[in-house]
């Protein structure tokens, strides 16, 4: 049973309210970083843990309190001027606020939290009297987990074995923060060496201990902590993938958008009486022409009206994406330090509000994107003096929206990928021929990253890379009906770019038709509309093709995809682009464009079929998923239609 009985709504609004406020403090200790001095910020980041420390007690979890509570009083040290900041104490304090995130997640499956680790409140309470606190080891390269896939991708081979160093000598009274570190965050503190672009797609992290010798000294050291270095840490929870019953169920709106729905809603009342007067009095045989032009007014106003209220009701979803922005600082700052990189994160365009459900697909994407960045994108000091840039690298993450669409930018100013690198990697590993690679240009080369088990690296890391993951990110970006594109630049850096509709809830479709029934096809993957001139077809390995300027295009038709059968050749043809493939998609007509309101089909949905809209007249189209219906092909056409677009 729930240690919260009765009191699942207060939690809940403490969860989301303290969540947010951690984020703040987050982001205001990588501020407070930069200048230590700042008594805005350590204003603010006291406030921070004083409200949780609060929340926690009403919610009587004494053990958050406890943690919060020493957290709030070092740094009532650190605004009076008291204690001063030093790289030590903010490691100390960064792990403080991970064990507050810790402790959320044990509330929100209805628990009270565990005591903090011992070692965490001695090194707290020792600063608090003013005791020195011996360096904290900056730790390995987090093994970044994949972001979830609908299917799995293979594991790279095992890494090889780091050099073993030396831990600095310590007096026997300070806390182990190695190995207290190792311990609160699950990741062996034996050390790997940087390299260059990978992720490790398993959930466990596969790092070696230097020697068995070191093995042992570590398990011994982290058996204080109740866990082994080398027991295999499950994936973390940001890592996994939600479901609709584990997603926040709640969202916020501003009253104004609410006074502007309920308002709507009046106006449409009151037009309704109106047309149902009207509908009276023609009923009665008043059916002159100044109670037609009436008629004809109130549909006008209806329609404007529902048309209002339609895009009232969706921006209720819409959602600053500052509010996932802000967990990306701390992120960033956390890889640069543990990679001996000095980086800042420049957040633009925080104000720019997406769908609520968008935000939350998007989160595992950009964390793999900015890691990348910091990994492999930008350069160690060093390396950046020697090419005449700053010793510190920038990072950019940055939305803003663009007519109907939302574009959100991670760049980095750092040594940046070379199209002729990647062209010969992919030939190394089989995924392209010579012939072929040679007809690449710089941007389909550079979009082969995206491909699964590509990379471009020699040797094994595990924080992230330009490879092995890269694939999933751009399948999480497509399953939410965008597209991602990269320009890069050899020594001056490299920028993803993602584009997004502003909602899911409305997709711009193609009508097209099979016969005298239509099908919905996708705005967003459709480059043009041609006819099909059966003299120009050509036959290549014994399928159909088409050349459009130039280029040599697979001809499918849509009924042979839906298993109907062909009556009668297409007429027509769409040229269709996605991820992976180009190709052109035979049907019979088109029946326009429309803006379909998706209807999921929860208890049924056939294969290749993405939902259901309803037309004006009332008829029911089923929106087709391209994708899943070329996937059903299987081997018969996935080697032709391969395109690096």
């Amino acid at each position: 049973m729930s240690d919260f009985a009765g009191m699942e709504d207060l939690l809940q609004d403490f969860l989301q309210e303290a969540a947010d406020l951690l984020s703040d403090v987050d982001n205001k200790l990588v501020d407070l970083e930069k200048t230590p001095d700042d008594k805005g910020l350590l204003n603010d980041i006291f406030r921070g843990f004083h409200t949780i420390k609060g929340g926690a007690g009403f919610l009587s979890a004494a053990e958050l309190v406890t943690l919060c509570h020493l957290t709030e009083n070092l740094f009532d040290l650190l605004r009076n001027g008291e204690l001063w900041l030093t790289p030590e104490l903010m490691d100390l304090i960064m792990l403080a606020t991970k064990s507050v995130r810790d402790m959320f997640s044990e509330l929100s499956q209805g628990t009270l939290p565990k005591p903090a680790n011992d070692s965490l409140i001695k090194g707290l309470k020792g600063a608090i009297h003013g005791e020195t606190l011996a360096p904290i080891e900056p730790d390995p390269p987090v093994a970044a987990q994949p972001v979830p896939a609908p299917t799995p991708t293979p594991a790279p081979a095992a890494a090889t074995a780091p050099q073993k160093t030396e831990s600095p000598a310590r007096t026997g009274n300070e806390p182990d923060w190695a190995a207290l570190h190792s311990a609160i965050t699950g990741v062996p503190i034996a050390p790997i060496e940087p390299s260059e672009i990978l992720i490790q797609p398993a959930a466990v992290s596969t790092a070696p201990a230097a020697s068995a010798e070191a093995a042992k000294a570590v398990d011994a050291k982290a058996a204080a902590y109740g866990k082994r270095a080398t027991d295999k840490p499950g994936p973390p929870a940001a890592s996994r993938r939600m479901d609709d019953k584990t997603r926040e169920n709640t969202i916020r709106v501003d009253t104004a958008r609410l006074d502007q729905v309920l308002n709507l809603s009046g106006e449409i009342g009151l037009t309704k009486n109106r047309l149902t007067s009207l509908r009276a009095d023609i009923l009665a045989g008043r059916d002159d022409p100044e109670t037609l032009h009436a008629l004809d007014q109130a549909v006008s106003q209806l329609d404007l009206l529902v048309s209002d209220l339609q895009n009232s009701v969706m921006k209720t979803r819409m959602q600053p994406i500052g509010r996932l922005f802000q967990k990306y600082p701390r992120i960033a700052r956390d890889l640069a330090r543990q990679l001996g990189k000095d980086v800042e994160l420049v957040l633009s365009g925080e104000e720019t509000e997406v769908d609520k459900t968008m935000i939350e697909d998007l989160s595992d994407p950009l964390i793999h994107l900015i890691r990348n960045a910091v990994d492999h994108g930008v350069e160690p000091p060093l390396e950046r003096q020697q090419a005449g840039k700053t010793p510190k690298s920038l990072v950019r993450l940055e939305a803003r929206q663009e007519g109907d669409h939302i574009v959100i930018i991670v760049a980095d100013d750092g040594r940046g990928m070379s199209a002729e690198r990647i062209r010969a990697k992919a030939i190394e590993k089989g995924l392209i021929n010579e012939e072929d690679a040679n007809t690449l240009d710089e941007r389909q080369s550079l979009n082969m990253i995206f491909l699964p088990g590509f990379s471009t690296k020699s040797e094994i890391s595990d924080v992230s890379g330009r490879g092995v993951g890269m694939d999933v990110v751009k399948t999480n970006i497509q399953k939410l009906n965008g597209t991602i594109e990269i320009r890069s630049e050899q020594g001056k850096g490299s920028v993803f770019v993602i584009s997004l509709p502003l909602t899911l809830a409305i997709l711009p479709v193609l009508l097209v038709l099979l016969a005298d029934q239509p099908f919905a096809l996708p705005l967003s993957m459709v480059r043009e509309i041609l006819p099909i001139d059966r003299d120009k077809l050509q036959e290549v390995g014994g399928k159909e093709t088409l050349v459009v300027r130039g280029e040599i295009l697979p001809v499918m038709s849509l009924a042979k995809l839906l298993g109907w059968p062909v009556v009668n050749p297409p007429e027509y043809g769409v040229f269709m682009q996605t991820a992976e493939r180009t190709f052109i998609l035979g049907v019979d007509s088109f029946a326009g464009r429309d803006d379909a309101v998706i209807k999921s089909l929860e208890d049924f949905r056939p294969r290749g079929v993405a939902g259901v809209t309803t037309l004006s007249n009332g008829q029911i189209v089923l929106i087709l998923d391209i994708k899943e219906l070329l996937a059903d092909l299987g081997g018969q056409h996935s080697d032709r239609l391969i395109e690096f677009a």
